[in-house]
């Protein structure tokens, strides 16, 4: 399953992290689509509210990309955010 949540620091306050892992938190939000399980912890939860996540392949690599629509600002790699 992949969690995604949110930490502080990064260049622009709040980062994105994202981690591979076989087992959920009893309090985990599961969200589940095309056969691909997200989960989402309480607290990280009040800053993903409405956001979008997808997987881009690119010619400079691939990563997940996250839409989201609390940040106020960013920072130029996309993995840092404000709100």
């Amino acid at each position: 399953m992949l969690r995604v949540a949110v930490n502080g620091g990064g260049c622009s306050g709040f980062q994105y992290d994202f981690d591979i892992v076989a087992a959920q938190n009893p309090d985990d939000l599961v969200i589940e689509r095309g056969g691909v399980r997200v989960l989402v912890d309480p607290v990280s939860l009040d800053f993903l509210k409405g956001a979008e996540i997808d997987f881009a392949n690119e010619l400079i690599g691939s990563a997940f990309k996250i839409k989201n629509p609390n940040a106020t600002a960013s920072c130029g790699c996309g993995t840092s955010f404000s709100v």
